[in-house]
């Protein structure tokens, strides 16, 4: 049976894909697996879910920049990366894949030491910093856009897999999504999403948008707030009702426990520009307006969002830009314009890679240490 360690930790975007790509390894050949996240980040509640045998690195995060003070950081003291080579050591791993943050660091770095094969995935247009440093040891990185490969020295490790997806996001069709939601099968679909946090700009917006479309029959929209910012939202919209319901065709919710549902009944969505979120919404071919979170490191949303902009998937509003006038006029615009939205679906549609989880599956596979019978 396959070893397998894999490290990814902090945030959604660099567990989720984590998560999948553990599932695709496992799809193709038995193999016992290892999660090692760090002690902080959210990879605490979610990976004990998935039933993955779980330890923890007591970490802290670069500077964004390649320094010699980094390398030496990269475990937080020479403690964490003692402890990441006795966990490689007892583990006995055949591969190690990384999917980003810091908690990555100790743990490729000790991988590659003791001649281990490794493997980063780097999810974004620009990529992390953590991932920046490690492409200089690990044995490939899968690439989830093609555009990252100039960030990177070493061409020779590159290989454009694109981002993984959950199974769920592929299989529900159109007809069920809507079903689940309690959604009108015919009417055009918007649907906002801003994170699990939510994102108080595009809230905010959202609050004129749904005024405008408060009496039209023609559009219906489930909007989703966020925990933090769902009573901010509906106090601002009079004569709502109880479960968020607003007008006839306004349903406003804090969080949604089931995107893939979501994804496949809409028609058009308004996001942010996270790998993950953008991975989901091209499997599916969905035209999105995005509105790039403004404080990502190196700005690294708003080259995602280019991408789909200039593949013509996609619609940019800057944060700093986006009014709930400017948001109207553009959802107005493409709800109005079925061929241009059309158009767009299909842009959308070519860029997505439902076989990524797969492919980077393959690749951590192909590159593993082979076990004696």
């Amino acid at each position: 049976m396959r070893r397998v360690i894999i490290s990814g930790g902090g945030t959604g975007g660099h567990i989720y894909p984590a998560i999948t790509i553990a599932r695709a390894i496992a799809d193709i050949e038995p193999t016992e697996f290892l999660y090692v996240g760090s002690k902080i980040g959210l990879e605490n509640i979610l990976i004990p879910k998935e039933g993955l045998p779980f330890v923890t690195l007591d970490v802290r995060g670069l500077e964004r920049k390649i320094s010699v003070r980094n390398l030496v950081t990269l475990g937080k003291t020479a403690g964490s990366l003692i402890k990441a080579e006795g966990i490689i050591h007892k583990f006995k791993p055949d591969v190690v894949i990384g999917t980003g943050g810091f908690v990555c660091g100790p743990v490729l770095l000790a991988a590659s030491l003791s001649g281990v094969p490794t493997l980063i995935q780097e999810q974004n247009v620009i990529p992390g910093v953590t991932n920046t440093i490690l492409s200089r040891f690990v044995n490939r990185v899968a690439l989830g856009y093609e555009e990252a490969a100039a960030r990177f020295k070493r061409k020779d490790i590159l290989v454009y897999t694109g981002n993984p997806v959950r199974k769920d996001i592929l299989t529900v069709t159109r007809e069920e999504g809507r079903k689940a939601l309690g959604l009108d099968p015919d009417k055009f679909t918007l649907l906002v999403a801003g994170g699990s946090r939510g994102a108080r700009s595009i809230n905010t917006a959202m609050i004129e948008v749904h005024k405008y479309f408060r009496n039209d029959d023609h559009i219906q929209i489930l909007h989703v707030t966020g925990d933090h910012e769902y009573d901010r939202v509906v106090k601002q919209l009079p004569g709502i009702e109880c479960r968020g319901r607003y007008g006839k065709g306004s349903r406003i919710i804090p969080y949604l426990h089931h995107m893939p549902d979501a994804l496949a009944a809409c028609d058009l969505a308004v996001y942010r520009a996270g790998a993950v979120g953008l991975a989901e919404l091209t499997v599916r071919g969905v035209p999105s307006i995005l509105i790039p979170y403004p404080y990502a490191a190196e700005d690294h949303q708003r080259y995602n969002a280019q991408a789909l902009v200039m593949c013509g998937a996609a619609k940019m509003i800057l944060d700093k830009m986006l009014t709930g006038r400017e948001l109207l006029e553009e959802i107005i615009h493409l709800k109005d314009d079925p061929k241009a939205l059309a158009a767009m679906a299909k842009a959308s549609r070519s860029m997505g890679k439902p076989q990524a989880a797969h492919d980077i599956a393959e690749l951590a596979l192909s590159i593993a240490r082979k076990r004696r019978p």
